[in-house]
């Protein structure tokens, strides 16, 4: 099992155990270096896999196929960056119960019993799609609840879970900003596999959050450990990008997608033979990518350095 893993989910869904009291106790890890040495935070708000007993056993799917929505192993997989002198965060709560990489007002208001208490963007292509801040479906299609929800869950996920992993994020970067004058959020994800998804996909919003020197670091970083890499299609950026990604005010941001079929089982939601390799490769590139010099990303900086 690789190192990081304290729970490594079992079929029988003996973690999902922990009670959501514990849950909402620590809805998050940060993982910090002894010293930050870098300009960069790393993120992973989908790699949770802390199930609440009571969404388990409410949900109509299978612990596995909750299971399959996770980025799995993606915050260890990560976590060169912390021996490299960057913080990382991570979700640990799952993907299936609550996604952070959403905008807050991201609701299906179809899927609670009464009106939610606050504004909701009904009309968002990923609330229509089932991929609202709570999903109402897996990757799959499939259906996660077997019943409505309360209008008080929405508000309980939103206070709990959602804020406080976002509070968290944005001390992350005001620190890194205020130690380095610009801060570069690395939001870690991983995709479903197909015949003709490339190794990495990088996401900059097609330009918008981070500069173009920033997409062309990190192509090149991974480039050069042999992974085949796309720029923005099918995955662009989501919410994490958008709120971070500030280039006019020295804030970067970066999604970088890893398919899981470079390390991952995808039917057991176990890591694959080839996890070691890839771990090793992943590392590499992370390495070369945080050697990138910061004030070439802040022209307020590179002018003082002048």
């Amino acid at each position: 099992m690789p190192q990081g893993d304290q729970s490594a989910q079992t079929a029988d869904g003996a973690s999902a155990d922990l009670t959501l009291s514990e849950l909402v106790h620590s809805p998050f890890r940060v993982h910090r270096p002894p010293l930050q040495s870098v300009p960069f935070v790393f993120a992973s708000p989908h790699s949770g896999r802390s199930y609440p007993r009571s969404f388990v056993e409410e949900s109509r799917l299978s612990f596995t196929a909750l299971r399959r929505s996770e980025d799995a192993f993606v915050d260890p997989l990560f976590a060169s960056a912390v021996a490299c002198g960057a913080p990382l965060i991570a979700a640990s709560f799952p993907r299936a119960y609550l996604d952070v990489n959403r905008a807050p007002a991201e609701f299906d208001a179809a899927m609670f019993e009464g009106p939610l208490p606050f504004a909701v963007d009904s009309a968002s292509p990923r609330v229509n799609a089932g991929l609202g801040v709570i999903p109402r479906i897996v990757r799959e299609g499939a259906e996660i609840y077997r019943k409505k929800l309360s209008a008080d869950e929405a508000s309980e996920r939103l206070a709990g879970l959602y804020r406080p992993y976002h509070a968290a994020l944005a001390g992350l970067v005001d620190e890194t900003q205020a130690l380095f004058g610009v801060a570069i959020v690395i939001d870690c994800h991983s995709m479903p596999s197909s015949a003709a998804a490339p190794d990495i996909v990088l996401g900059d919003r097609y330009g918008i959050s981070g500069a173009p020197l920033l997409m062309r670091a990190a192509e090149e970083a991974f480039s050069a450990q042999g992974f085949i890499v796309a720029r923005n299609v099918p995955y662009a950026g989501g919410y994490t990008t958008q709120l971070h990604g500030r280039p006019g005010r020295d804030r970067h941001a970066l999604q970088v997608e890893i398919n899981r079929a470079l390390y991952l089982n995808e039917d057991t939601v176990c890591p694959g033979p080839n996890f070691a390799a890839f771990h090793a490769r992943l590392g590499a590139a992370i390495r070369s990518l945080l050697g990138l010099d910061a004030a070439l990303l802040a022209p307020r900086l590179r002018h003082a350095a002048e």
